[in-house]
């Protein structure tokens, strides 16, 4: 069966230089983006009942953009005043580069991870006299808490934010060849709006493997997986999976 049509569960690209944009172009199809997930802040009242206190900590860990705007929005809405000399540990420098909406970067101390929350570990292994607090979302990957808890430092999660199922019934009636998850919660959504969903010829692509176990769970058959050595971005594989089908 040929590919026309995509729907991405996230939201259109911000900027003109997209590979999205690029594949459209390039393979003719027509690549539609919808959230299937968004977040949505915690009020401080439920922080405060997490028995949170922001004084306590001498230390932010930093795993995502949602991660720095919430915990900023609480330091107001508690109205905290963080300390100049609080410490930031990103675990990546597009985080670290965020963090300049909230802080003058060049007078505040940032340690920067490469890309992944293993290779923050290291350097949060050289500073454990400070008491960290992580700012996170009600879905944890379990890597996180057990490493911290590994390597024995001070710290305490603070839910800040949660990752809540968008209402898509507006797109009911509508079909495409090709379903674009990166998350499991992606997967939740398309059932919790769809709850009468049949595969049938829709094909399904998938980031990830936490994504795959969630839609084999769900009893979706996968057709696009991503990353893989030969494809390590989603638009490579669908890149990749279009140029098959079309030619057909």
């Amino acid at each position: 069966m040929k590919v026309k049509t995509i729907l991405v569960s996230q939201p259109s690209p911000k900027t003109d230089n997209s590979p999205y944009f690029d594949l459209m172009e390039k393979q003719k199809v027509k690549i539609d983006f919808r959230s299937f997930i968004h977040v949505e802040g915690v009020p401080a009242k439920e922080v405060r009942a997490q028995k949170i206190d922001l004084n306590e900590f001498t230390a932010i860990i930093l795993t995502s953009r949602n991660a720095v705007d919430n915990f900023f929005r609480i330091a107001e809405e508690m109205r905290f005043s963080v300390p100049d000399d609080m410490k930031y540990f990103c675990q990546s420098e597009a985080v670290a580069f965020y963090l300049q909406k909230y802080v003058v970067y060049r007078k505040r101390k940032i340690y920067v991870g490469t890309r992944t929350f293993p290779e923050l570990i290291k350097i949060i292994k050289k500073h454990k006299d400070e008491n960290f607090m992580l700012p996170s979302s009600d879905k944890l990957k379990d890597l996180i808490p057990k490493t911290l808890d590994e390597i024995k430092v001070k710290w305490s999660r603070a839910i800040l934010f949660k990752t809540v199922v968008s209402d898509l019934s507006d797109l009911n009636d509508v079909f495409y060849d090709i379903l674009v998850f990166f998350s499991p919660s992606g997967i939740d959504s398309l059932f919790k709006n769809f709850p009468g969903f049949e595969q049938k010829g829709t094909r399904i692509a998938v980031f990830g493997n936490t994504t795959i176990k969630a839609a084999a769970d769900a009893g979706l058959e996968c057709s696009i997986l991503a990353p893989t050595p030969e494809n390590p971005s989603m638009t490579m594989a669908l890149d990749k999976y279009i140029a098959e089908a079309n030619k057909r």
